[in-house]
């Protein structure tokens, strides 16, 4: 199957990244949003990065303007009807998720892909919305913050998943100049299944006052040749994403390596969800990180 349509539900930070990788290799994108204020926020994102692109160089004024035609926004389900694939990227909520999958179903043509972009959910726990004979087409699509840099996607299949569907993921990650890896059906993966209990642990040496925020980012990034340190990186991906696969993992597999330690939860509940708020371990301007914060 050859994919050329994309259909892109949410335009938050991985579904504009997704939707802007796909847009650059020629894609026809159409991003769908709940209301025009997130539509207009999430493309105007893609239309910055773009910008900055050919500010340094890295792209011509000729591609920007290419790009720009291949990117449309929507606030219709219906819109997407004509779509080869649809990835949704949208809070990790199955509640929402199976909604969304509802809506999709009813509207894409039979040979259309579904994809969740969950980070931590099954995605066979998203099987109950849609038609049996849309079951082949289901699949996971897991791409990782910030889209455009990441070389990584876990496709991740159901039991019922063809290997039809498989092979056109595996040719549309190749097209994004992406690398991509089986993965099982199971919370967290591979990547997380295996990051977030290091994130989680060095959260709770920051809880138990082991050293600074600075140091514990400072010991992993020289100590270990990380290029980012645990709590640069859990501000980088979402204090609240954290914690939400966090909470999937330990109901999963029950280990206390899962289980979200309470400055966690005290920084989500602030508020502090990381760069995307402006604060978390860390003082972010400009989605650039500045100096810790107080715990």
């Amino acid at each position: 199957m050859d994919i050329q349509h994309i259909g892109i539900v949410g335009c938050g930070l991985m579904g504009s990244g997704i939707a802007q990788c796909a847009a650059e290799v020629g894609c026809q994108v159409l991003v769908k949003e709940a209301d025009e204020a997130l539509l207009a926020k999430g493309l105007n994102r893609i239309h910055i990065a773009w910008d900055k692109s050919v500010a340094k160089g890295k792209a011509t004024e000729e591609q920007r303007s290419a790009w720009l035609q291949n990117l449309h926004g929507t606030l219709s389900f219906s819109a997407l009807a004509a779509c080869d694939l649809v990835v949704e990227a949208i809070p990790e909520r199955l509640d929402l998720k199976l909604q969304t999958f509802t809506e999709l179903d009813r509207v894409l043509g039979p040979a259309a892909i579904l994809c969740t972009n969950t980070s931590s959910l099954s995605v066979a726990q998203l099987s109950p919305a849609l038609a049996p004979h849309r079951l082949p087409r289901l699949a996971g699509l897991h791409f990782f913050n910030p889209v455009p840099m990441m070389p990584l996607v876990e496709v991740i299949r159901t039991l019922a998943t063809t290997e039809d569907t498989l092979a056109a993921l595996r040719a549309f990650v190749q097209r994004l100049g992406k690398t991509a890896v089986m993965a099982p059906d199971a919370p967290g993966f591979i990547v997380n299944r295996l990051l977030v209990p290091y994130l989680l642990d060095a959260i709770r040496c920051a809880e138990q006052r082991l050293a600074t925020v600075e140091d514990i980012d400072t010991g992993m990034k020289l100590g270990c040749g990380h290029p980012m340190g645990p709590l640069h990186l859990s501000d980088f991906i979402g204090l609240d994403t954290m914690l939400s696969v966090a909470e999937v993992t330990f109901e999963a597999f029950g280990e206390p390596r899962f289980k979200a330690p309470s400055l966690l939860r005290q920084l989500v509940a602030a508020g502090r969800l990381g760069r995307k708020t402006g604060s978390g371990f860390y003082r972010w301007e400009a989605e650039k990180r500045m100096e810790a914060l107080p715990l």
